[in-house]
Protein backbone atom coordinates (compact mmCIF):
# COMPACT_ATOMS: atom_id res chain seq x y z
CA UNK A 1 0.00 0.00 0.00
CA UNK A 2 1.84 3.35 -0.90
CA UNK A 3 1.89 5.77 1.89
CA UNK A 4 0.80 9.12 1.67
CA UNK A 5 1.04 12.12 4.12
CA UNK A 6 -1.68 15.26 4.61
CA UNK A 7 -1.54 18.59 3.54
CA UNK A 8 -3.93 21.59 5.00
CA UNK A 9 -4.74 24.55 2.97
CA UNK A 10 -5.66 27.48 5.28
CA UNK A 11 -8.67 29.68 3.60
CA UNK A 12 -6.08 32.06 3.33
CA UNK A 13 -3.84 30.83 1.08
CA UNK A 14 -4.15 28.99 -2.36
CA UNK A 15 -1.78 25.95 -3.16
CA UNK A 16 0.05 25.23 -6.13
CA UNK A 17 0.30 21.61 -6.75
CA UNK A 18 3.28 20.37 -8.72
CA UNK A 19 4.34 16.75 -10.05
CA UNK A 20 7.49 16.37 -11.19
CA UNK A 21 8.16 20.04 -11.65
CA UNK A 22 4.99 20.85 -14.05
CA UNK A 23 2.21 22.63 -12.42
CA UNK A 24 -1.38 20.60 -12.22
CA UNK A 25 -3.21 22.24 -10.42
CA UNK A 26 -4.59 25.55 -7.70
CA UNK A 27 -5.59 23.83 -4.91
CA UNK A 28 -8.32 25.37 -2.44
CA UNK A 29 -8.67 25.73 1.35
CA UNK A 30 -8.63 21.84 2.66
CA UNK A 31 -7.27 18.82 3.73
CA UNK A 32 -5.13 16.65 0.90
CA UNK A 33 -4.02 13.53 0.77
CA UNK A 34 -0.28 13.52 -0.74
CA UNK A 35 1.25 10.27 -1.65
CA UNK A 36 4.85 10.11 -1.15
CA UNK A 37 7.99 8.60 -3.48
CA UNK A 38 8.97 5.02 -2.73
CA UNK A 39 10.09 4.19 -6.39
CA UNK A 40 11.90 5.79 -9.49
CA UNK A 41 9.14 5.58 -11.36
CA UNK A 42 6.60 7.39 -8.60
CA UNK A 43 6.08 11.42 -9.63
CA UNK A 44 7.23 13.70 -7.23
CA UNK A 45 4.36 15.67 -5.68
CA UNK A 46 4.94 19.51 -4.24
CA UNK A 47 2.56 22.06 -2.84
CA UNK A 48 3.61 25.66 -2.82
CA UNK A 49 1.36 27.82 -0.83
CA UNK A 50 0.55 30.84 -1.71
CA UNK A 51 -0.79 34.00 0.76
CA UNK A 52 -3.77 35.79 -0.51
CA UNK A 53 -4.43 38.26 2.37
CA UNK A 54 -3.54 41.91 1.23
CA UNK A 55 -0.51 42.72 2.10
CA UNK A 56 1.97 46.53 2.43
CA UNK A 57 5.03 47.39 0.44
CA UNK A 58 6.68 50.24 1.57
CA UNK A 59 9.18 52.00 -0.75
CA UNK A 60 11.19 54.32 1.85
CA UNK A 61 13.15 57.43 0.85
CA UNK A 62 13.24 57.30 -2.72
CA UNK A 63 15.25 60.23 -3.90
CA UNK A 64 13.93 61.60 -7.09
CA UNK A 65 14.14 64.78 -9.47
CA UNK A 66 11.08 66.59 -10.15
CA UNK A 67 10.88 68.58 -14.04
CA UNK A 68 12.29 71.47 -12.26
CA UNK A 69 15.51 69.70 -10.92
CA UNK A 70 14.77 70.12 -7.52
CA UNK A 71 15.56 66.80 -5.09
CA UNK A 72 12.94 65.52 -3.36
CA UNK A 73 12.82 62.04 -0.90
CA UNK A 74 9.37 60.17 -1.44
CA UNK A 75 8.05 57.47 0.83
CA UNK A 76 5.63 55.69 -1.28
CA UNK A 77 3.18 52.86 0.57
CA UNK A 78 1.21 50.25 -1.32
CA UNK A 79 -1.57 48.09 -0.57
CA UNK A 80 -1.89 45.01 -2.72
CA UNK A 81 -2.96 41.27 -2.88
CA UNK A 82 -2.57 38.18 -4.83
CA UNK A 83 -5.32 37.46 -7.28
CA UNK A 84 -3.78 34.68 -9.45
CA UNK A 85 -1.48 32.35 -7.55
CA UNK A 86 -0.66 30.85 -10.43
CA UNK A 87 0.42 34.10 -12.42
CA UNK A 88 2.35 35.73 -9.17
CA UNK A 89 4.64 32.30 -9.12
CA UNK A 90 4.65 31.52 -13.03
CA UNK A 91 5.39 34.75 -14.29
CA UNK A 92 7.77 36.53 -12.25
CA UNK A 93 10.78 35.66 -10.35
CA UNK A 94 9.67 37.44 -7.40
CA UNK A 95 6.50 39.11 -7.22
CA UNK A 96 7.13 41.14 -4.40
CA UNK A 97 10.71 42.54 -5.99
CA UNK A 98 8.56 43.21 -9.42
CA UNK A 99 5.92 45.24 -7.68
CA UNK A 100 8.73 46.94 -5.60
CA UNK A 101 10.48 48.14 -8.87
CA UNK A 102 7.04 48.51 -10.93
CA UNK A 103 6.21 51.09 -8.00
CA UNK A 104 9.64 52.81 -8.23
CA UNK A 105 9.67 53.62 -11.68
CA UNK A 106 6.14 54.68 -11.84
CA UNK A 107 7.15 57.40 -9.20
CA UNK A 108 10.11 58.66 -10.76
CA UNK A 109 8.16 58.89 -14.36
CA UNK A 110 5.32 61.02 -12.05
CA UNK A 111 7.66 63.15 -10.30
CA UNK A 112 10.26 63.84 -13.51
CA UNK A 113 6.65 65.31 -14.97
CA UNK A 114 5.51 67.25 -12.26
CA UNK A 115 7.42 70.66 -10.91
CA UNK A 116 7.67 71.43 -7.47
CA UNK A 117 4.77 73.92 -7.38
CA UNK A 118 2.95 71.00 -8.96
CA UNK A 119 3.80 68.64 -6.18
CA UNK A 120 2.57 70.86 -3.32
CA UNK A 121 -0.49 71.93 -4.37
CA UNK A 122 -1.66 68.75 -5.89
CA UNK A 123 -0.45 66.29 -4.38
CA UNK A 124 -2.98 63.49 -4.89
CA UNK A 125 -1.80 63.91 -8.28
CA UNK A 126 1.03 61.98 -7.46
CA UNK A 127 -0.37 58.74 -5.57
CA UNK A 128 -3.19 59.02 -8.48
CA UNK A 129 -0.15 58.56 -11.40
CA UNK A 130 1.37 55.61 -9.70
CA UNK A 131 -1.85 53.63 -9.00
CA UNK A 132 -2.58 53.90 -12.74
CA UNK A 133 0.32 52.84 -14.21
CA UNK A 134 1.26 50.30 -11.58
CA UNK A 135 -2.15 48.70 -11.71
CA UNK A 136 -2.17 47.26 -15.44
CA UNK A 137 1.49 46.14 -15.07
CA UNK A 138 1.29 44.12 -11.85
CA UNK A 139 -2.22 42.57 -13.52
CA UNK A 140 0.19 40.93 -15.77
CA UNK A 141 1.29 38.82 -13.32
CA UNK A 142 -1.60 38.27 -11.18
CA UNK A 143 -1.21 41.16 -8.31
CA UNK A 144 -4.64 43.78 -8.00
CA UNK A 145 -3.43 47.03 -6.87
CA UNK A 146 -5.76 48.56 -4.04
CA UNK A 147 -3.97 51.40 -2.83
CA UNK A 148 -0.93 53.72 -3.59
CA UNK A 149 -0.08 56.61 -1.43
CA UNK A 150 2.65 59.12 -1.21
CA UNK A 151 3.37 58.38 2.76
CA UNK A 152 6.49 60.97 2.96
CA UNK A 153 7.78 63.76 1.14
CA UNK A 154 10.66 65.31 1.84
CA UNK A 155 12.82 68.42 0.07
CA UNK A 156 15.90 69.55 0.66
CA UNK A 157 17.17 71.41 4.27
CA UNK A 158 16.77 75.35 2.72
CA UNK A 159 13.67 74.57 0.57
CA UNK A 160 12.74 73.11 3.05
CA UNK A 161 12.81 76.05 5.74
CA UNK A 162 11.60 78.49 3.12
CA UNK A 163 8.49 76.51 2.67
CA UNK A 164 7.60 76.11 6.46
CA UNK A 165 8.29 80.38 6.43
CA UNK A 166 5.66 80.17 3.32
CA UNK A 167 3.43 77.78 4.86
CA UNK A 168 3.76 79.84 8.49
CA UNK A 169 2.52 82.96 6.06
CA UNK A 170 -0.05 81.37 4.37
CA UNK A 171 -1.52 80.40 7.92
CA UNK A 172 -1.44 84.14 9.18
CA UNK A 173 -3.11 85.47 5.85
CA UNK A 174 -5.93 83.31 6.16
CA UNK A 175 -6.35 83.91 10.30
CA UNK A 176 -5.72 87.47 9.28
CA UNK A 177 -8.68 86.90 6.32
CA UNK A 178 -11.18 84.88 9.04
CA UNK A 179 -10.58 87.84 11.40
CA UNK A 180 -11.29 90.37 8.96
CA UNK A 181 -14.52 88.43 7.66
CA UNK A 182 -15.47 88.23 11.13
CA UNK A 183 -15.27 91.84 11.28
CA UNK A 184 -16.90 92.87 8.73
CA UNK A 185 -19.83 90.36 9.18
CA UNK A 186 -20.37 91.67 12.66
CA UNK A 187 -19.83 94.98 11.23
CA UNK A 188 -22.84 94.59 9.10
CA UNK A 189 -24.92 92.98 11.71
CA UNK A 190 -24.40 96.04 13.89
CA UNK A 191 -25.27 98.05 10.68
CA UNK A 192 -28.43 96.61 10.00
CA UNK A 193 -29.38 96.17 13.37
CA UNK A 194 -29.21 99.79 13.72
CA UNK A 195 -30.84 100.86 10.70
CA UNK A 196 -33.33 98.36 11.67
CA UNK A 197 -34.09 100.06 15.06
CA UNK A 198 -33.78 103.95 13.60
CA UNK A 199 -36.62 102.29 11.13
CA UNK A 200 -38.82 100.85 13.85
CA UNK A 201 -37.82 104.22 16.14
CA UNK A 202 -38.85 106.93 12.85
CA UNK A 203 -42.28 104.71 12.26
CA UNK A 204 -43.29 105.04 15.78
CA UNK A 205 -43.05 108.21 15.68
CA UNK A 206 -44.75 109.09 12.87
CA UNK A 207 -47.62 106.96 14.32
CA UNK A 208 -47.70 108.65 17.33
CA UNK A 209 -47.86 111.95 15.50
CA UNK A 210 -49.93 110.78 13.42
CA UNK A 211 -52.49 109.59 16.66
CA UNK A 212 -51.88 113.17 18.16
CA UNK A 213 -52.92 115.06 15.32
CA UNK A 214 -55.85 112.60 15.02
CA UNK A 215 -56.49 113.02 18.34
CA UNK A 216 -56.39 116.89 18.33
CA UNK A 217 -58.68 117.08 15.34
CA UNK A 218 -61.10 114.86 17.43
CA UNK A 219 -61.48 116.98 20.10
CA UNK A 220 -61.44 120.29 17.66
CA UNK A 221 -64.15 118.46 15.63
CA UNK A 222 -66.35 117.76 19.25
CA UNK A 223 -65.55 121.55 20.23
CA UNK A 224 -66.67 122.70 17.30
CA UNK A 225 -70.03 120.41 17.10
CA UNK A 226 -70.40 121.28 21.17
CA UNK A 227 -70.44 124.76 20.17
CA UNK A 228 -72.82 125.01 17.19
CA UNK A 229 -74.70 122.86 19.99
CA UNK A 230 -74.87 125.84 22.47
CA UNK A 231 -75.56 128.43 19.79
CA UNK A 232 -78.21 126.58 18.55
CA UNK A 233 -79.55 126.37 21.88
CA UNK A 234 -78.81 129.64 22.43
CA UNK A 235 -81.05 130.91 19.29
CA UNK A 236 -83.53 128.62 20.19
CA UNK A 237 -84.07 130.57 23.24
CA UNK A 238 -83.60 133.58 22.01
CA UNK A 239 -86.48 132.50 19.38
CA UNK A 240 -88.87 131.36 22.13
CA UNK A 241 -88.35 134.94 24.72
CA UNK A 242 -88.67 137.19 21.33
CA UNK A 243 -92.19 135.04 21.01
CA UNK A 244 -93.09 134.76 24.82
CA UNK A 245 -92.00 137.76 26.79
CA UNK A 246 -93.09 136.06 29.81
CA UNK A 247 -90.56 133.51 29.65
CA UNK A 248 -88.12 136.24 29.53
CA UNK A 249 -89.51 137.65 32.57
CA UNK A 250 -89.72 134.36 34.12
CA UNK A 251 -86.39 134.02 34.00
CA UNK A 252 -85.66 137.25 35.00
CA UNK A 253 -87.19 136.30 38.05
CA UNK A 254 -85.48 132.77 38.42
CA UNK A 255 -81.92 134.88 38.53
CA UNK A 256 -83.41 137.15 40.93
CA UNK A 257 -84.08 134.35 43.31
CA UNK A 258 -80.97 132.25 43.07
CA UNK A 259 -78.53 135.92 43.44
CA UNK A 260 -80.99 135.91 46.69
CA UNK A 261 -79.58 132.97 48.29
CA UNK A 262 -76.23 134.65 48.09
CA UNK A 263 -75.95 137.15 50.90
CA UNK A 264 -72.70 138.98 49.17
CA UNK A 265 -74.78 139.61 46.29
CA UNK A 266 -75.71 143.27 45.31
CA UNK A 267 -78.37 144.00 43.62
CA UNK A 268 -79.29 147.35 41.79
CA UNK A 269 -82.53 148.05 40.03
CA UNK A 270 -83.42 151.51 38.06
CA UNK A 271 -79.61 152.29 38.09
CA UNK A 272 -79.76 154.57 34.53
CA UNK A 273 -82.90 156.49 36.06
CA UNK A 274 -81.40 157.81 39.04
CA UNK A 275 -78.55 158.68 37.37
CA UNK A 276 -80.53 160.88 34.73
CA UNK A 277 -82.38 162.76 37.64
CA UNK A 278 -78.99 163.78 39.00
CA UNK A 279 -78.30 165.28 35.61
CA UNK A 280 -80.95 167.08 35.80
Amino acid sequence: MARTRDIIIKSTHRGLRYEDGRLTDVLEAGRYRIPERRRRNTPVVEIVLVDMRERELLLKGQEILTSDKVAVRVSIITQYRVVDPAAALEKVESYTDRLYSDVQLAARRSLASMTLEGILTNRNQLSEDILGDVQDAASGYGIAILRADVKDLVFPGNLQEIMNRVLAAERLSEAQLVEARTKAERELIEARSKAETERVSALATREAEQIKAESHARTQRLKAEADAEALRLHADAATAYSEHPVLLRVRELETLARLATNAAARLYIGFDKHTELRAE
